[in-house]
């Protein structure tokens, strides 16, 4: 097993992320900015080493410096954690090229499913379902027309690199093609560096519905149930759940035996997320995650399996160690993203952190770095603490996560914590009936 692993990363993935390696007798390096010098996983990393700068590109992007900062700690492995490098082929051969071990998926499976058409290619061959659309890219707005027309309207312009919405548009009709295609095209350069984008059929009302898998990369695959994240704000998740209220129990096996033959078949290494659009009883492909996700902690809570455990043995060359029938789904978990930002305007309020108390009890599960005292830099993601709640029936849960979000003080800073208290107090998200839309529907925002 690894004696050090550092953590390319920050804030509650990083303290996750160590907490893990604690657990299994690893050391871990953190390394930060001069703005999170005082961060909870620096306190309890047992090493760490600045790498620059507040800006991202300077330090938490920028790979000589990690890869430097590896040398300097002696670490035997970097874990990415998720954003920033982790889904970066380039850092992860630059990993690998230096003699450290990347704790994650090939650098191949990483550029395969980074780039949206081949992914949906690679998919096809792997009989995953698609969502109606171009095969490529699409070059002009004539074609957006014909495969509108093909389709039937609207259709989804979606940039080929693209992610969090951008380089996204919905076309109505042919007499909005032109104007859709034109600034989806410079969103995705703006982005991403990339104007390709390609067509997909609009789904009108579907459920964002996501398979956990795990992979040894020698052909060895399961996957480890779903997770519902329909509840969205401009494409970012808010709430996610699992398992599904949305599917039965055939859709749910047959959704996921897809999911774990396509990663045996790539023989794929580490832990991944395959993501489908449901609506009528049928799934569509989307994307693949090629790293941990977010929301990783509700599948943890109802299959009792430490993800990040489980990536770093496979990492170290060990076998999955669990067949698909060791995976046994009890209970239900759900998880609410907490940011620093108001609860209606959704402005970001970064600031000091003067009163903080989590929630806890049996059941409840709070991952985060903050701390009473902790200054929030205005410089990153603005999700400062998730809350994982888990029952014996969805019922028992949903009560449960009612009252943490009432236990739950973060003084000093606006928080999502009353949007979050207003969703589990609706009907319609009691009864599980709603769609990726619904949440800016409440709110009052536009897709």
């Amino acid at each position: 097993m690894f004696d050090k692993v550092l953590i390319a990363n920050r804030g509650e993935i990083a303290l996750r992320i160590h907490r893990a390696c604690r657990e299994m007798g690893i050391q871990t390096v953190a390394v930060h900015s001069t703005a999170d010098s005082d961060a909870m996983h620096v306190r309890l990393a047992d090493e760490s080493v600045c790498i620059g700068p507040p800006p991202a590109r300077d330090s938490y992007l920028n790979i000589p410096a990690i890869l430097a900062a590896a040398t300097i700690a002696g670490a035997d492995a970097i874990h990415p954690g998720y954003g920033f490098l982790s889904e970066n082929a380039r850092f992860a051969e630059a990993v690998e090229a230096h003699g450290f071990t990347f704790i994650g998926p090939t650098p191949e499976h990483i550029r395969m499913m980074g780039d949206k058409i081949i992914a949906k290619q690679t998919a096809a061959a792997l009989g995953l379902p698609l969502v109606p659309g171009s095969p490529g890219p699409v070059e002009t707005r004539d074609e957006v027309v014909a495969l509108g027309e093909r389709f039937g309207w609207p259709v989804l312009v979606k940039a080929v690199a693209g992610g969090g919405g951008r380089g996204m548009k919905v076309v109505s009709d042919a007499a909005a093609a032109a104007e859709a295609f034109s600034l989806a095209r410079a969103e995705a350069k703006a982005a991403f560096g990339n104007d390709s984008v390609y067509v997909e059929k609009y789904l009108a009302r579907p459920r964002h519905i996501e398979i956990q898998v795990l992979g040894d990369g020698k052909g060895a695959g399961i996957h480890l149930g779903e997770r519902d994240c329909s509840l969205q704000r401009r494409h970012q998740k808010v709430l996610e759940e699992a398992p599904s209220p949305a599917l039965n129990a055939e859709q749910r096996q047959r959704i996921g035996e897809l999911a774990a033959a396509a990663v045996r078949k790539l023989k794929y290494r580490g832990a991944g997320t395959l993501e489908f659009l449901f609506q009528d009883g049928e799934f569509y492909f989307i994307e693949m995650n090629t790293r941990l996700q977010v929301e990783h902690p509700i599948t943890e809570a109802v299959t009792g399996i430490d993800l990040v455990r489980e990536q770093i043995r496979i990492a170290n060359g060990a076998p999955l160690g669990m067949t698909q029938d060791d995976i046994v789904i009890q209970g239900h978990a759900i998880e609410c993203r907490i940011n620093a930002e108001h609860p209606e305007t959704f402005v970001p309020c970064p600031g000091r952190v003067v009163d903080y108390h989590p929630p806890g009890g049996l059941g409840v599960r709070v991952d985060s770095g903050l701390y009473t005292g902790y200054v929030m830099p205005p410089y990153y993601d603005s999700m400062v603490a998730k809350l994982i709640v888990n029952g014996g029936t969805r019922n028992e849960c949903l009560m449960r996560l009612r009252r943490s979000l009432e236990e739950f003080v973060i003084g000093g800073i606006d928080t999502t914590i009353p949007l979050h208290l207003r969703i589990v107090g609706e009907q319609s998200f009691i009864d599980g009936e709603y769609d990726i839309h619904w949440l800016e529907k409440l709110v009052g925002l536009k897709r």
